[in-house]
Order: C-alpha cells, then sequence, then structure tokens
C-alpha cells in the first residue's frame, strides 16, 4: 500500500538513510509497513533528501536545532512534536529505533518480558547481520573488497560453516519453545519486530550466499519451513516486498560475490 494512502493516526515519521539500497534502513522501513503506519522515506522519496541525511550526521554538528545530539550514521528517524518541549526528536541507531517504534505501533510484545525478549532476539539477529557485512569488508570498512579478497574468503569461509549454521541452531530453538508462536514467531503469538528483524537478514543471507542456504534450509524446518515464509506474507509486508518501493540488494550490507559462496 502506498505511504500516502495509510491512515495518519501516528506523527509523520520520516526515515533519513541511503537512498537506493535497503542497508540497515530496511529493518525500520520493515515495521512500518508491518504496522501500516505511513512514514516518508526521505532519501528515496526526495530529490534533495540526501542532504537531510547528510545534515543528522554533519561532522562539525554538536547539537541541532532541535536540541537533539548528532546520529553518528544512518539509519537514523525524525518524530516531529515527540522531543522535549515539543520540537522534533531524532534517534539514530537501529535498535534503538526498533525498540522506539515497537512500543509505539505494536510490535514489542504482550508484557515487560515479551518487550526484553524481543530485544534480545533482534540484537542477536543484527549480530549476524553485521556479520554477513564483515564476510566482505573483514580488514577495513573504508578499503574496496578487492584490496581485502584473500581475507574475504576466510572470513567467508568460516561465517558460512560456523557462524551461519551456529545462528540458525540458536533461532530454530528459539521457535521450537514458543509454542504460542507455533513457529511462525519469535515471541508469543503475534508478529514483533524481532520477527522482521531476523526475516531481513535470512533474505539477505539467500542473496549473499544462495548456495549455503539452499544447502541448509532443509536442516531448520520451522525457521525456513514456518518462519520465513509466514512473516513475509503477513499483511502489509507481503504488499511491500512484491512493490518497486523494496529496494534491491547490490553493494550495501549483503553482496554476492560467488567466490565467497559455497563451491
Amino acid at each position: 500500500m502506498p505511504a500516502s494512502k495509510k491512515a495518519r493516526t501516528h506523527p509523520p515519521y520520516e526515515l533519513l538513510y541511503w537512498p537506493g539500497i535497503p542497508g540497515r534502513g530496511e529493518f525500520i522501513r520493515l515495521v512500518f509497513e508491518a504496522s501500516g503506519v505511513s512514514y516518508k522515506d526521505v532519501s528515496n522519496e526526495s530529490k534533495d533528501g540526501i542532504s537531510a541525511v547528510l545534515a543528522c550526521k554533519a561532522d562539525d554538528l554538536t547539537i541541532d536545532a532541535d536540541g537533539n545530539p548528532p546520529a553518528f550514521a544512518p539509519p537514523a528517524l525524525r518524530i516531529p512534536g515527540e522531543g522535549k518541549n515539543g520540537k522534533t526528536l531524532v534517534l539514530y541507531q537501529t535498535p534503538s529505533i526498533l525498540a522506539y517504534l515497537g512500543d509505539k505501533l505494536g510490535l514489542a510484545g504482550e508484557d515487560e518480558a515479551e518487550k526484553h525478549w524481543i530485544m534480545s532476539h533482534a540484537l542477536t539477529a543484527l549480530d549476524l547481520n553485521n556479520e554477513a557485512h564483515d564476510t566482505h569488508h573483514p580488514v577495513a570498512v573504508g578499503k574496496y573488497y578487492e584490496d581485502q579478497k584473500e581475507e574475504a574468503l576466510k572470513k567467508a569461509t568460516d561465517v558460512r560453516t560456523e557462524r551461519i549454521p551456529k545462528f540458525f541452531r540458536f533461532f530454530e530453538r528459539v521457535l521450537k519453545g514458543n509454542e504460542d508462536g507455533q513457529g511462525q514467531y519469535l515471541v508469543g503469538g503475534k508478529l514483533s519486530y524481532a520477527d522482521t528483524t531476523l526475516w531481513h537478514v535470512l533474505n539477505g543471507l539467500k542473496f549473499a550466499f544462495p548456495k549455503e542456504l539452499e544447502a541448509r534450509e532443509k536442516e531448520f524446518p520451522l525457521l525456513f519451513g514456518t518462519f520465513y515464509l509466514r512473516v513475509q506474507e503477513h499483511k502489509g509486508l507481503k504488499e511491500y516486498l512484491a512493490s518497486g518501493r523494496r529496494q534491491p540488494y547490490s553493494m550495501g550490507i549483503f553482496r554476492h560475490y560467488p567466490e565467497l559462496d559455497r563451491q
């Protein structure tokens, strides 16, 4: 559903992230789409939107006009009217934004215990996200992949053979233990931002390491046979994933280098 047609029952949320890639901004987009809440994807919807992204993290910024500290890096979220004295609030760091939106959008569980379980699972999925990134930049983020290919091959081999199955085994156990979720949800009996976060990491891994994932999926029937398939069919997510608004994978966190995949 186009953002303009969604009910405006929340503040006019503004996502600040790099244009043209899913990246860490996708974790934020998915919670908006799953909850049917309108938001503005600034750099993808505005011709000069990148200026706002750069401004929130400017090297000479100490505090903005609304009293917010600078963001270290995107994603950032602007929420008009929710800051101090009714000014605009700016949040950064993916887990911080997810926790804030989870409470606001009904994606953070039914009680205090579920709230913290959801955060823990989301952070664990984001750890795997970071390890996937490091397969193509194991030495230095600021250097090209071509400058660290030998190290990348070693890192990718370890991530594929040791780290990915370790994370998958963990989440398979979590799904098995959550009887209320029937394999569909990590916590309780309804969708949370932990589910959308993990789904996106799995989806990105399928893009980056298609041979590895194809070989391993059968080992984790709940994770891939139930959870992954059901999350992407959730109302709002299904429509978004089929739309032209979802940014394609390219040179962001998840990159497909055939030489790093299972041979």
